[in-house]
C-alpha cells in the first residue's frame, strides 16, 4: 500500500508542494510540439554544445541544472540553471490572502548534488544561491515547459575530457517508496517526494560531430542534508520517466 496520509497533511503544504517547482509558470500555458530554444554562455569561448531534452510521460514542470565537471569530478562552471533556483526567487513564493505572491526562497532539496558540488556556501551554511549572491545572467533562463534545445559554450579553460551532468527534480511525485511520512517533520523532503535523478555524459577528443545520449547515475539526498550520490535509483518509479531522452551534441570550438 502507497503510504501517502494525505488528510494528516496541512492544505498549504499540499498547495506549496504541488508549486513549488513551477518557476513562475502559468497552468494555462500551451506548451508546442517543437522543442524551446535556450542559448547560454554565448559570449564565452570554447567547445559548443547542443543538449536536447525530450520530456517523458511523468513531465509536470521540473527543476533543473546542468553544468560541467572535470574527470575528477570538479565543479567547472554551469551551464544552465533554472532562474528560479539560480537567483532564489519563486513566483509561487508564498501564499497569502487566497493568491500566490513572489518572494525569496531556499529549497536546499530541489537540486541537492549541484548545490554541494557546486559548493558556495551561503551565511546561513545553505549552498542555496540567493538574490545577493545569484548565478549569473548568463547560465540562466526561465523553466522550459516541456521539451527543449540548450545551445552553450563550454569554456574553452576546461580540457576534453570532461563530464557534462543534468540534475532534475519534481514536486509531488510519491510513490510506494518514497511516500510523504518517511521523513516526519521533514518540510525539504515534503517539497520533494522522490529525489533528484542525475545523468551524465562524457565528451572527450573523439565526440565532436557526435551524438552522446546522458545516462542516469544516481540520485540526490532525498531532503538536501548532504551532496552524496546515491547509485541505486530502482526505487525511483515516475521520476525516470520526466525525461524520455536527454543527448548531447558537440558542434565545434568557439574561437
Amino acid at each position: 500500500m502507497i503510504k501517502y496520509n494525505l488528510l494528516k497533511i496541512p492544505i498549504e503544504i499540499v498547495l506549496m508542494s504541488s508549486f513549488l517547482f513551477m518557476s513562475g509558470t502559468l497552468f494555462s500555458q500551451q506548451e508546442s510540439s517543437v522543442p524551446e530554444k535556450i542559448q547560454t554562455n554565448p559570449q564565452s569561448r570554447g567547445t559548443v554544445l547542443e543538449i536536447e531534452f525530450s520530456k517523458g510521460l511523468d513531465h509536470y514542470y521540473p527543476l533543473m541544472a546542468i553544468w560541467v565537471e572535470d574527470m575528477q569530478g570538479h565543479y567547472r562552471h554551469p551551464l544552465y540553471v533554472a532562474r528560479s533556483m539560480a537567483k532564489g526567487v519563486f513566483t509561487h513564493a508564498q501564499y497569502e490572502n487566497g493568491q500566490w505572491k513572489p518572494g525569496e526562497k531556499k529549497i536546499p532539496s530541489a537540486l541537492p548534488y549541484w548545490l554541494y558540488q557546486r559548493n558556495i556556501p551561503g551565511p546561513d551554511s545553505l549552498f542555496v544561491p540567493t538574490p545577493d549572491h545569484p548565478i549569473a545572467d548568463a547560465f540562466t533562463g526561465a523553466t522550459p515547459t516541456g521539451s527543449f534545445i540548450l545551445k552553450t559554450v563550454v569554456s574553452d579553460t576546461v580540457e576534453r575530457p570532461f563530464r557534462v551532468l543534468f540534475e532534475i527534480n519534481q514536486s509531488w511525485d510519491w510513490n510506494q517508496h518514497w511516500y510523504n511520512s518517511k521523513y516526519p517533520g521533514n518540510q525539504e523532503y515534503m517539497k520533494s517526494a522522490q529525489p533528484a535523478l542525475v545523468y551524465e555524459a562524457v565528451v572527450d577528443e573523439q565526440s565532436s560531430g557526435r551524438e552522446i545520449i546522458m545516462s542516469p547515475i544516481g540520485h540526490s539526498h532525498p531532503y538536501g542534508a548532504t551532496g552524496e550520490l546515491f547509485e541505486d535509483i530502482s526505487t525511483l518509479t515516475t521520476a525516470r520517466k520526466i525525461a524520455e531522452r536527454i543527448t548531447v551534441r558537440v558542434l565545434s570550438k568557439k574561437q
